[in-house]
């Protein structure tokens, strides 16, 4: 299968390694010329050093390298997702499936990924594929596993067949099989909303879940904020129309506990910046790694609003980034919260 993976970070290298592994004929895109010229020429990505990459691997900057393409995965930062889609949308081919890799909500418009490439690329198949799945153990082919999903619906209108026993949709048992191997499983689902909500708001608790450790707190701080932060995405992606039980699999609770817990997670490392008083935006300095949490803290911090979902504890993360907010101040505000149920 002819497949290109459009973004060249650790998680959009490590993919395209997987996937060639896998068999397939890879192609690596880059934004820019000189990025996928310092990939070639170091023949490694720099946030996974050590890895060399396979000598089959395409890389490239053109965006053509898409025509003719069975299946897209989508790795940008979320805000460069549809800038992504504009970019590469005259160049596809009809029936190509997508993926989204990237885990976010777009700040202006309130839209998940999925909802990006379905306004910029109407007609296309759409998958999500998401769960506790660092990079830097993916290259290195250590046991991982994540869920792909897709709207049963989304599957039958670009023709998709599979046996009607089958309770995922069709696109999303395909990319299942299309990902899988002994070291990368990979479960299915319908519900692409769910997914996709879990991976953007695991983002903001891995900061909340930093902070804590940053000032000191311990492991009980942590656990409480984990806990709890899984209650506040249960609501939030009831509220939002998906199911509930989608908070407890990969792709909430999974990949919750390894993005609050791991030296790996850039969104829990920036949160220990922040709990230690140093000053942290959108990127990790000189290791230019987007901190998704940042972002997300914005976007799901407005959708719950919108959608009447109180969630204090994305609530305080977003105006320690963006209010000046004392971390501190914030913890004990949290602490003193009205007395309630546990549920």
């Amino acid at each position: 299968m002819k497949i290109a993976v459009l973004g060249s970070g650790a998680w959009g290298t490590a993919l395209a390694m997987l996937l060639q592994k896998n068999g397939h004929e890879v192609s690596l895109w880059s934004y820019c010329e000189e990025e996928s010229n310092t990939l070639r020429e170091r023949g490694e990505n720099k946030m996974l050093p050590g890895v060399p990459l396979p000598k089959e691997l395409t890389l490239t900057h053109r965006e053509d390298i898409v025509a003719g393409c069975e299946l897209a995965v989508f790795a940008p930062p979320s805000y460069a997702m549809r800038q992504t889609a504009q970019r590469v949308k005259p160049y596809l081919t009809p029936g190509t499936v997508l993926v989204t890799v990237a885990k976010g909500v777009e700040p202006r418009s309130g839209l998940r990924m999925s909802e990006i490439l379905a306004e910029e690329l109407p007609g296309y198949a759409v998958a999500a594929l998401s769960g506790p799945s660092h990079a830097e153990e993916v290259a290195r082919e250590m046991p991982t596993g994540c869920v792909a999903a897709c709207p049963e619906i989304a599957s039958r209108t670009a023709g998709w067949a599979w046996p009607s026993a089958c309770t995922a949709s069709p696109a999303s048992r395909s990319v299942q099989s299309i990902f899988m191997n002994p070291s990368f499983r990979v479960y299915s689902s319908t519900d692409i909303t769910g997914v996709e909500l879990c991976g953007a708001a695991k983002n903001i608790i891995a900061l909340a879940a930093g902070m804590a450790e940053g000032m000191g707190c311990g492991d009980n701080a942590k656990a409480l904020m984990m806990s709890r932060a899984l209650v506040e995405l249960s609501s939030l992606i009831k509220a939002a129309g998906a199911q509930e039980n989608t908070c407890f699999g990969l792709a909430g609770m999974g990949d919750m506990i390894v993005t609050c817990t791991s030296p790996h997670s850039r969104n829990h490392m920036a949160g220990v910046a922040i709990g230690r008083g140093e000053h942290v935006a959108g990127d990790l300095g000189e290791r230019h790694a987007v901190v998704e949490g940042y972002y997300a803290a914005q976007s799901v911090t407005a959708l719950a609003q919108k959608l009447g979902v109180h969630m204090p504890i994305c609530e305080c993360v977003y105006d320690i980034l963006f209010n000046g907010k004392d971390p501190a101040a914030a913890l004990t505000e949290l602490m003193l919260r009205d007395k309630r149920s546990e549920f």
